[in-house]
């Protein structure tokens, strides 16, 4: 019996790593998802030796986390490793759903592909900021203010939810407890939902950058693809290392090194850059809870892509008008992600609402009318130059 289960178990091993065939087409691009896994281990390895030593009370949080870093051998490599992975975490997911924005990944039949990872960075978005709460410096503790007092918009039980959420009235050590345990248990959750994400995938297959069936020309995943996988792998150890060891603190907030004092409100409250474009977005609705629901819609509104997008040609590779304007999109991504720093003041809170306009816009109007204009061109094309397309 025990023979036959490590059949099946190395049998699905050969499956999806060994043996599974992949798009010979497929660039640099499709190297992200591999680098994504990468990051989630380390991230769980970093943060289960982290919670040895880290003590989610308000009066020993932050004190903790120096001792990580002063005391525990080799606890500075593991912080820094834990907090700077967090952010190349965000860059690679960042640049895999633009790869799959521009590339046509969410179309059928990998729908559910696609809405599985907006689960998963749904998901990894909380416990991001469940985690940078819980170093309890100065930021930590306002943004933990902030972000909880926006469930108090949500009608007739806003107010109750943000005082079982602290525990108490205001936030405090309840609070720490229940985001550390929190922040603890979502990384398995998204380790399930990255499985559910890569058995998705299996059904169908990976798509690739030319848009059309894979089927004609396919490679076996190792070696050829995991060879190709581990130059990537290698290039991230590379700039990694060099955060970690050499600019750990580049990507953090000056302010989140002090220790949190709920009687001094810091100049100005903002996020970590992951989050920017969102906080933005946020700030750009003057009501605070259609504010809230266009935060949380600017997520959900990536699961109408395979029903707004109604072009008979997967992908942009071979579209001007969809290339043209994704990058548009993206530009306007990184102007929001600009401006969710900015104090709220003229023009920026103008520039926001002008910028948020446009990103909605961009799924729910344009994305419809370009791919409906672009079918029409095709058929026009194909019409007057039928030797073309024969």
């Amino acid at each position: 019996m025990a023979f036959r289960k490590s059949n099946v178990y190395l049998s699905l091993v050969n499956s999806y790593i060994i043996d599974s065939p992949q798009p010979s087409s497929i660039n640099y691009w499709w190297n992200l998802g591999s680098l994504l896994g990468l990051c989630l281990v380390i991230q769980i390895l970093t943060g289960i030796f982290m919670a040895m030593h880290y003590s989610s009370n308000i009066e020993l949080a932050f004190s903790t986390v120096e001792h990580i870093m002063r005391d525990v051998n080799n606890g500075y490599i593991i912080r820094y490793a834990h907090a700077n992975t967090a952010s190349f975490f965000f860059m690679a997911m960042y640049a895999h759903m633009a790869k799959g924005l521009y590339y046509g990944s969410y179309r059928s039949p990998r729908s559910t592909v696609w809405n599985v990872g907006v689960i998963i960075f749904l998901v990894t978005i909380i416990t991001a900021f469940l985690g940078y709460c819980c170093v309890y410096g100065q930021m930590s503790l306002w943004g933990a203010t902030v972000i909880t007092n926006l469930c108090s918009a949500i009608p007739f039980v806003g107010q109750d939810i943000v005082q079982w959420l602290w525990g108490g009235f205001s936030v405090g050590n309840p609070t720490i407890t229940r985001f550390f345990a929190l922040h603890y248990l979502f990384p398995f959750v998204i380790a399930a939902l990255v499985l559910m994400h890569f058995l998705a995938l299996h059904v169908h297959g990976s798509s690739n950058p030319l848009g059309i069936t894979g089927n004609m020309d396919r490679l076996s995943m190792h070696g050829y693809f995991v060879f190709k996988d581990l130059v990537t792998v290698f290039a991230f150890f590379i700039v990694f290392t060099l955060f970690v060891f050499f600019s750990p603190n580049t990507l953090g907030h000056p302010d989140n090194y002090i220790p949190a004092n709920p009687l001094v409100t810091p100049a100005s409250i903002v996020p970590e850059w992951y989050l920017l474009p969102f906080y933005a977005i946020l700030r750009s609705i003057p009501d605070k809870f259609l504010g809230v629901v266009t935060m949380v819609g600017a997520i959900l509104v990536l699961l109408v892509l395979p029903y707004t997008d109604r072009s008979i040609v997967r992908g942009n590779a071979f579209k001007v008008l969809s290339k043209f304007i994704f990058f548009l999109f993206v530009f306007n991504f990184i102007l929001l992600g600009i401006l969710g720093m900015q104090h709220i003041e003229v023009p920026y809170i103008q520039m926001g609402q002008i910028a948020t306009i446009i990103y909605f816009a961009y799924f729910l109007i344009i994305m419809p009318i370009i791919s409906t204009l672009e079918n029409v061109l095709f058929y026009i094309g194909r019409n007057n130059n039928p030797h073309i397309y024969s």
